[in-house]
């Protein structure tokens, strides 16, 4: 991400990018070049130009905030509703297993609000709300730690053989038997 803030500007940054403009728009009216304004107000000189350009054309509005480039799809309310139904389970909601992926969660908010995330988008919904990614340790409550110890020790070895040459070799591999 671009930001830190996960995606734009806060309210307070956008207040203060605003504030440059506007100042920046009454130097333009008194008559600074480029060069001044960029040395005093410390921002780059394209910007500047392209102040400049917007103001002749429209004016101090034309430099006024314009809000956040976008709204989050789910507001908060709505995400409290797709915690209550992540709370339920994926089986639940019809999938075979209780494992949540990204792609299920996706499907479950465009089923249940008619809203299109991509599995991007809700890893960072579910980041920006204090979710995080857990993957569940795979191992059966069945498992019996003697039996998978002695087939490590017996069977495995059989499957496998032994790591080591019988014979010396080399470490050529075009030419084995070079020594």
């Amino acid at each position: 991400m671009r930001y830190a803030q996960g995606g734009g500007l806060t309210d307070e940054r956008r207040a203060f990018r605003e504030e440059l403009r506007l100042e920046a728009a009454e130097r333009f009216q008194q008559g600074d070049e480029n060069r001044v304004i960029t040395h005093n107000l410390r921002v780059s000189v394209r910007s500047v130009q392209r102040w400049r350009k917007a103001w002749s054309q429209d004016g101090p509005r034309a430099l006024a905030s314009k809000g956040p480039a976008s709204l989050p799809l789910l507001s908060d309310e709505l995400f409290a509703v797709v915690e209550r139904e992540l709370a339920k389970g994926p089986v639940a909601h019809g999938w075979p297993d209780q494992t949540w992926t990204l792609s299920r969660i996706k499907t479950l908010i465009g089923r249940r609000f008619h809203k299109s995330y991509t599995p991007q988008g809700v890893a960072a919904l579910l980041k920006r709300h204090g979710w995080s990614c857990q993957v569940p340790a795979r191992r059966a409550i069945e498992r019996d730690e003697n039996a998978v110890a002695g087939w490590m020790k017996e069977t495995w070895l059989q499957v496998e053989g032994p790591w080591r040459r019988s014979t010396p070799g080399s470490s050529s591999r075009t030419r084995p038997d070079s020594r």
